[in-house]
């Protein structure tokens, strides 16, 4: 049994290629990415000050912060610029399902919060 709910976000259509797209889940703010192949999904704030990295710039399976240009993989949630550094960002599970895509978060976070992606 897992410990994470599947939660409908918003459209698969709404999220251009290489772009990202905030949404505010049970007081959670994610930034999901459509990577083209994939999407992905990683808490909203950059480890460094709070940037918001759904407003970033998709590089290479990273996203660069749009405040400060840190780059964070948006496979493992790791910082890879600068490097060295051991600050991460949360990942989430995502998967697309009759087009609308989903995101698995904890129990916690109630299922009635979910905001459509902007």
């Amino acid at each position: 049994m897992t410990n994470d709910r599947w939660l409908q976000i918003t459209a698969a259509d709404r999220i251009p290629v290489r772009e990202g797209r905030a949404a505010l889940v049970g007081g959670r703010e994610i930034a999901i990415f459509n990577l083209g192949d994939r999407f992905v999904a990683v808490d909203n704030r950059c480890p460094h000050q709070g940037g918001p990295l759904a407003d970033g710039i998709v590089s290479n399976g990273a996203i660069v912060c749009p405040l400060h240009a840190w780059k964070i993989s948006l496979r493992t949630g790791a910082v890879e610029r600068p490097s060295g550094l051991a600050h991460c960002v949360h990942s989430y599970p995502t998967r697309v399902e009759d087009g609308v895509v989903l995101v698995a978060l904890p129990l916690a976070v109630e299922a009635g919060d979910a905001d459509q992606a902007a």
